[in-house]
């Protein structure tokens, strides 16, 4: 079959042209523009021929501070992450998001979709902090929707009552370990999995394709 005449892409025609791409970012604040940036992990999402949707390959950057940033003790008590730790191999801000963004643009071609779209647990945390260090870096080719996300707080509050990550992998039979818990390639496969999940579970409830309507002529 010629390259004409290929059809597109299953994921193209489910949300509406964007390919879900789940992020999660470690940092040392709640600040975006303030606080530093140190972990970013982006997980690819694919799909079938019959429409199923399942977690791809993991990318995964850790990054220095960039120069003047607010490093707050408390969140890296929490994450437990040392941000001068030879160990860590980081890297500055601009070559960092090259890294993760160069293989989500190689993925929005390849399922035939126009953007990505951020996926994450309160995805806007994620989001802003990903813009502001593009914008820091002065990437010019962003490949994520500038404001669209899906939350899957949001979701797995709607589909499990439960907001928690942790709490919502449980409910929907993902294993889940809290010692592994905020790092963020862990919290991305997790996130993933449970974004997988409600969507296909979703279409196993017959919820997409939506059903044809006749709309009658005008």
């Amino acid at each position: 079959m010629s390259e004409e005449n290929k059809p597109p892409h299953p994921m193209s025609l489910r949300f509406r042209g964007f390919l879900p791409v789940v992020v999660d970012v470690e940092t040392a604040g709640f600040n975006p523009e303030r606080d530093a940036l140190l972990e970013i992990a982006a997980v690819m999402v694919t799909m079938d021929d019959e429409g199923w949707v399942r977690r791809g390959e993991t990318f995964l950057q850790q990054i220095d501070p960039f120069e003047g940033a607010n490093l707050e003790q408390s969140a890296l008590d929490f994450t437990g992450i040392d941000p001068w730790s030879l160990e860590r191999e980081a890297v500055p801000e601009r070559e960092g998001l090259s890294e993760i963004f160069s293989p989500i643009r190689k993925a929005v071609k390849e399922h035939d979709c126009k953007r990505a779209v951020l996926v994450g647990h309160n995805a806007t945390f994620d989001h802003n902090f990903v813009f502001a260090a593009a914008l820091r870096a002065d990437i010019k080719r962003n490949p994520f929707h500038p404001f669209s996300t899906f939350d899957t707080a949001a979701l797995a509050g709607l589909a499990y009552g439960h907001t928690v990550l942790a709490q919502a992998c449980k409910l929907a039979g993902i294993p889940f370990n809290n010692k592994e818990a905020h790092s963020a390639a862990y919290d991305a496969e997790k996130t993933a999995d449970l974004f997988c999940g409600i969507v296909n579970r979703w279409k196993e409830l017959g919820g997409f394709p939506p059903p044809v309507i006749d709309l009658g002529e005008d």
